[in-house]
């Protein structure tokens, strides 16, 4: 029988995905190859976490796919503000920027729903900068926005919010945007008689992940022109 959370469980996750400290980014060295470096700008939903295995997370499945050079220092709890002490020189644009990549995914947004009753100015203003300084940094590079990630039945109004602003700011940037990302595990998060989710609930498992990269990839043969 499905369950689904009321609103007080939702704010409990929530406190359970934010617990997740951002803390020192993991050696993120690009794979090796000839291929593009690609570069990944996350949280935990690309950084892998709940997969059993980093190869098995859908940054790695279709970098693989398309014989890329991953980089990925995505960080447990990142938002564009949410458990981020650092807006300059020590933080991940900074990190990606200095790989000076082909290809930049941004999939930020997800945790800044849970500090968005304090900071929703801060988060917006931001979402703006990041994209903007990643833009002016790496003039070549082909930028991907893709709707941030969400992870259970209830969506708060900033959800759809924050998909807003990230999809006004990577039009202004000229960066490509994917939509529905949000909507990728509908119908199997934790407690639904399918779930994809790995045992904490709160993130994809192997099945949730390889659906992700089956998402992503139909999405980037989408883009003019496909990637």
């Amino acid at each position: 029988m499905r369950r689904f959370r009321s609103l007080a469980s939702l704010a409990a996750l929530a406190l359970g995905l934010t617990a997740c400290s951002a803390g020192p980014v993991p050696d993120a060295s690009p794979t090796p190859g000839d291929g593009p470096v690609v570069a990944f700008y996350g949280d935990s939903y690309t950084l892998g976490t709940g997969a059993s295995d980093p190869a098995l997370r859908w940054s790695t499945i279709i970098s693989e796919q398309r014989g890329w050079q991953e980089f990925n220092p995505s960080v447990n709890g990142l938002g564009f503000v949410n458990h981020r002490s650092d807006f300059a020189e020590n933080d991940l644009p900074e990190l990606v920027i200095a790989q000076d990549p082909d290809i930049v995914f941004v999939t930020m947004g997800l945790n800044d729903n849970f500090s968005y009753d304090r900071r929703a100015d801060l988060i917006r203003t931001t979402i703006t900068d990041d994209l903007s300084r990643l833009r002016d940094a790496l003039p070549e590079a082909r930028i991907i926005v893709v709707e941030p990630f969400w992870y259970t039945d209830e969506r708060p109004e900033s959800v759809q919010t924050i998909i807003g602003w990230a999809e006004d700011a990577a039009a202004e940037i000229d960066a490509d945007w994917i939509p529905g990302a949000s909507r990728w595990l509908d119908g199997h998060y934790a407690g639904a008689e399918d779930s994809w989710m790995a045992g904490d609930g709160l993130h994809p498992s192997d099945i949730g992940y390889r659906h992700m990269a089956e998402e992503m990839d139909a999405a980037l043969d989408a883009l003019d022109p496909p990637l």
